[in-house]
Protein backbone atom coordinates (compact mmCIF):
# COMPACT_ATOMS: atom_id res chain seq x y z
CA UNK A 1 0.00 0.00 0.00
CA UNK A 2 1.33 3.43 -0.88
CA UNK A 3 0.58 6.86 0.52
CA UNK A 4 -0.17 8.33 -2.90
CA UNK A 5 -3.35 10.37 -3.08
CA UNK A 6 -6.14 8.81 -5.12
CA UNK A 7 -6.11 9.77 -8.78
CA UNK A 8 -9.12 11.10 -10.56
CA UNK A 9 -9.90 12.87 -13.78
CA UNK A 10 -11.61 16.23 -13.50
CA UNK A 11 -15.24 16.18 -14.59
CA UNK A 12 -15.55 18.02 -17.92
CA UNK A 13 -19.23 18.59 -17.16
CA UNK A 14 -20.66 16.13 -19.66
CA UNK A 15 -20.92 12.97 -17.54
CA UNK A 16 -24.54 12.28 -18.46
CA UNK A 17 -24.10 13.24 -22.13
CA UNK A 18 -25.57 10.63 -24.49
CA UNK A 19 -24.19 12.28 -27.63
CA UNK A 20 -27.51 13.68 -28.80
CA UNK A 21 -27.54 17.06 -30.52
CA UNK A 22 -28.89 20.04 -28.61
CA UNK A 23 -32.39 20.65 -30.04
CA UNK A 24 -31.94 24.43 -29.92
CA UNK A 25 -28.73 24.21 -31.94
CA UNK A 26 -30.29 21.74 -34.41
CA UNK A 27 -33.24 24.07 -34.97
CA UNK A 28 -30.95 27.07 -35.45
CA UNK A 29 -28.73 25.19 -37.93
CA UNK A 30 -31.74 23.91 -39.90
CA UNK A 31 -33.35 27.37 -40.06
CA UNK A 32 -30.03 28.94 -41.07
CA UNK A 33 -29.48 26.36 -43.84
CA UNK A 34 -33.03 26.99 -45.11
CA UNK A 35 -32.40 30.73 -45.17
CA UNK A 36 -35.18 31.53 -42.72
CA UNK A 37 -32.84 32.88 -40.01
CA UNK A 38 -29.40 34.42 -39.89
CA UNK A 39 -26.13 33.28 -38.41
CA UNK A 40 -27.02 35.17 -35.23
CA UNK A 41 -29.49 32.43 -34.28
CA UNK A 42 -26.75 29.80 -34.67
CA UNK A 43 -24.31 31.89 -32.64
CA UNK A 44 -26.88 32.35 -29.87
CA UNK A 45 -27.46 28.59 -29.71
CA UNK A 46 -23.72 27.86 -29.78
CA UNK A 47 -23.09 29.98 -26.68
CA UNK A 48 -24.81 27.37 -24.55
CA UNK A 49 -24.15 24.25 -26.61
CA UNK A 50 -21.85 21.32 -26.13
CA UNK A 51 -20.04 20.31 -29.30
CA UNK A 52 -18.26 17.11 -30.20
CA UNK A 53 -14.77 17.62 -31.59
CA UNK A 54 -13.71 14.59 -33.61
CA UNK A 55 -10.38 13.02 -32.75
CA UNK A 56 -8.77 10.66 -35.25
CA UNK A 57 -5.63 8.55 -35.30
CA UNK A 58 -2.66 10.01 -37.14
CA UNK A 59 -0.03 7.46 -38.10
CA UNK A 60 3.55 8.26 -37.27
CA UNK A 61 6.51 6.02 -38.02
CA UNK A 62 5.96 2.81 -39.92
CA UNK A 63 8.22 -0.19 -39.58
CA UNK A 64 8.56 -2.83 -42.30
CA UNK A 65 9.20 -6.40 -41.14
CA UNK A 66 11.26 -9.13 -42.84
CA UNK A 67 8.23 -10.21 -44.91
CA UNK A 68 7.78 -6.67 -46.24
CA UNK A 69 4.64 -5.98 -44.16
CA UNK A 70 4.22 -2.49 -42.72
CA UNK A 71 3.46 -2.09 -39.00
CA UNK A 72 2.58 1.08 -37.14
CA UNK A 73 5.41 1.99 -34.84
CA UNK A 74 3.80 5.15 -33.47
CA UNK A 75 0.51 6.98 -33.78
CA UNK A 76 -1.09 10.04 -32.25
CA UNK A 77 -4.61 11.30 -31.80
CA UNK A 78 -5.50 14.70 -33.24
CA UNK A 79 -8.43 17.03 -33.75
CA UNK A 80 -9.33 17.59 -37.38
CA UNK A 81 -8.62 20.65 -39.48
CA UNK A 82 -9.95 20.80 -43.03
CA UNK A 83 -8.46 22.99 -45.72
CA UNK A 84 -10.09 24.74 -48.66
CA UNK A 85 -8.28 25.07 -52.00
CA UNK A 86 -7.66 28.75 -51.21
CA UNK A 87 -5.72 27.76 -48.06
CA UNK A 88 -8.32 28.67 -45.45
CA UNK A 89 -8.63 26.15 -42.60
CA UNK A 90 -11.50 25.14 -40.37
CA UNK A 91 -11.64 23.12 -37.16
CA UNK A 92 -14.43 20.54 -37.30
CA UNK A 93 -17.04 20.22 -34.57
CA UNK A 94 -20.37 18.45 -34.51
CA UNK A 95 -23.66 18.98 -32.73
CA UNK A 96 -24.04 15.28 -31.95
CA UNK A 97 -22.77 11.78 -32.55
CA UNK A 98 -25.13 11.21 -35.49
CA UNK A 99 -23.87 14.18 -37.48
CA UNK A 100 -20.26 13.23 -36.69
CA UNK A 101 -20.85 9.66 -37.92
CA UNK A 102 -22.09 11.05 -41.23
CA UNK A 103 -18.67 12.62 -41.64
CA UNK A 104 -16.52 9.74 -40.28
CA UNK A 105 -17.89 6.72 -38.41
CA UNK A 106 -14.41 5.97 -37.04
CA UNK A 107 -13.81 9.36 -35.39
CA UNK A 108 -13.89 9.53 -31.60
CA UNK A 109 -16.09 12.26 -30.09
CA UNK A 110 -14.65 14.57 -27.45
CA UNK A 111 -17.37 16.66 -25.79
CA UNK A 112 -16.41 20.30 -25.20
CA UNK A 113 -18.17 23.57 -24.58
CA UNK A 114 -18.45 25.53 -27.81
CA UNK A 115 -16.19 28.21 -26.34
CA UNK A 116 -13.39 25.64 -25.99
CA UNK A 117 -13.89 24.43 -29.56
CA UNK A 118 -13.65 28.04 -30.76
CA UNK A 119 -10.52 28.55 -28.64
CA UNK A 120 -8.95 25.47 -30.22
CA UNK A 121 -9.75 26.82 -33.70
CA UNK A 122 -8.12 30.15 -32.85
CA UNK A 123 -5.06 28.44 -31.30
CA UNK A 124 -4.64 26.34 -34.45
CA UNK A 125 -4.80 29.51 -36.59
CA UNK A 126 -7.95 28.20 -38.25
CA UNK A 127 -10.17 30.64 -40.10
CA UNK A 128 -13.38 28.96 -38.96
CA UNK A 129 -15.11 26.62 -36.57
CA UNK A 130 -17.15 24.43 -38.92
CA UNK A 131 -20.20 22.86 -37.27
CA UNK A 132 -21.77 19.72 -38.79
CA UNK A 133 -19.75 19.70 -42.02
CA UNK A 134 -21.59 16.62 -43.34
CA UNK A 135 -25.00 18.11 -42.63
CA UNK A 136 -27.88 17.86 -42.85
CA UNK A 137 -27.37 21.55 -41.97
CA UNK A 138 -24.05 23.21 -41.24
CA UNK A 139 -22.55 26.58 -40.40
CA UNK A 140 -19.11 28.16 -40.16
CA UNK A 141 -18.20 30.62 -37.43
CA UNK A 142 -15.52 32.98 -38.73
CA UNK A 143 -13.77 36.29 -38.12
CA UNK A 144 -14.94 38.44 -35.23
CA UNK A 145 -17.65 35.93 -34.34
CA UNK A 146 -15.04 33.18 -33.89
CA UNK A 147 -12.82 35.45 -31.80
CA UNK A 148 -15.74 36.58 -29.62
CA UNK A 149 -17.05 33.04 -29.07
CA UNK A 150 -13.54 31.88 -28.12
CA UNK A 151 -13.16 34.79 -25.68
CA UNK A 152 -16.44 33.96 -23.96
CA UNK A 153 -18.18 37.15 -25.00
CA UNK A 154 -21.98 37.08 -24.99
CA UNK A 155 -24.16 37.72 -28.00
CA UNK A 156 -26.71 40.44 -27.50
CA UNK A 157 -29.55 41.53 -29.72
CA UNK A 158 -30.55 45.12 -30.24
CA UNK A 159 -33.55 45.23 -32.56
CA UNK A 160 -32.59 43.40 -35.74
CA UNK A 161 -28.86 43.76 -35.06
CA UNK A 162 -26.67 41.46 -33.05
CA UNK A 163 -23.39 42.22 -31.38
CA UNK A 164 -20.99 40.85 -28.80
CA UNK A 165 -20.44 42.17 -25.30
CA UNK A 166 -17.66 41.33 -22.90
CA UNK A 167 -18.91 39.44 -19.83
CA UNK A 168 -18.88 41.35 -16.55
CA UNK A 169 -15.59 41.08 -14.71
CA UNK A 170 -13.39 40.61 -17.79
Amino acid sequence: MTDEPPRHLPDPGFGDDDGSADPTLTTALTSYAAGSTGLGEVLAALQEARLLVPVVAVLGEVEVDAQGLAHDKTSDMAAVLVSRPDGRKGLLAFSGVETMRRWDPEARPVPVASRLAAQAAVQESADALVVDLAGPASAAVTGEDLQALAAGWRLTRVGERTGWIRPAGE
